[in-house]
């Protein structure tokens, strides 16, 4: 992922949701392995290097591309959003629980902000050489492996969100052959998000934010053309649609 020669200036890369578990660690490894990085999340801006936006406002995302284009190309986009669970929405265990104005949130944040992320950013990625967007998913989101129901929602934008980078890794390789467009699962990351769910979880599972973010570096660093469309779990292992 870094360059090879020694002249090359450091890449680039963008984590949007930097300020999260997961978007922090992935910054600082970025950052250790000599890439410049670029954040963008809610938070309000902290440094140079990051800006504020709002997934679910796209002029905000509109206008963080078109401000960070004299720092193009980045050979990384990380979108590291997503939601699972607050103060008034919470995973349905039942059909009974489905609720509209909770469904319409989850794929604002899950399916819908990610893909307007791509839509905005993807042009600020190299027109040649190997380049990677990727945006976190989760096990849950896949069709065939959904074998205990419930978690509706969830569920849904993240079989949404695994469809639209499929989608989009299509018309991505059509301008940029050797792009690669993945979905990553983190596995169960000690976080906000799994914090109410973490009790069953055995302790070589419950990864913290930083392991599961080497995991996950290791893996795009595996990724070659062929596996665009996909999603990758934190070991590698491609999980089903």
């Amino acid at each position: 992922m870094l360059s090879d020669k020694l002249d090359d200036p450091p890449p680039r890369s963008l984590i949007v949701g930097n300020s999260g578990g997961i978007g922090a660690a992935f910054e600082r490894q970025l950052r250790a392995r000599g890439m410049l990085v670029t954040g963008l999340s809610r938070s309000l801006p902290t440094s140079s290097h990051q800006m504020s936006v709002d997934l679910s406002r796209e002029h905000t995302i509109e206008t963080a591309a078109v401000q960070l284009r004299d720092q193009a190309p980045f050979s990384l986009i990380l979108v590291c959003t997503g939601l699972l669970h607050n103060e008034n929405l919470k995973p349905e265990k039942a059909l009974r629980e489905l609720d509209q104005d909770n469904l319409m949130q989850l794929f604002a944040v899950n399916a819908v902000g990610p893909a307007l992320v791509a839509k905005h950013f993807i042009p600020l990625l190299p027109k040649s050489g190997r380049c990677i967007f990727a945006a976190l998913s989760a096990r849950v989101g896949s069709i065939g492996d959904n074998r205990l129901g419930g978690w509706h929602g969830y569920r849904a934008s993240k079989a949404a969100l695994n469809m639209l980078i499929k989608t989009i890794s299509i018309e991505l390789a059509r301008t940029r052959p050797e792009a690669i467009c993945v979905g990553l699962h983190p596995g169960t990351v000690d976080t906000d998000l799994s914090k109410p769910f973490q009790r069953a979880v055995p302790s070589d599972r419950l990864f913290s934010a930083e392991t599961s973010a080497a995991h996950l570096l290791t893996v795009l660093d595996n990724l070659d053309p062929t596996d665009t469309g996909h999603c990758f779990a934190w070991d590698g292992t491609e999980i089903a649609p």
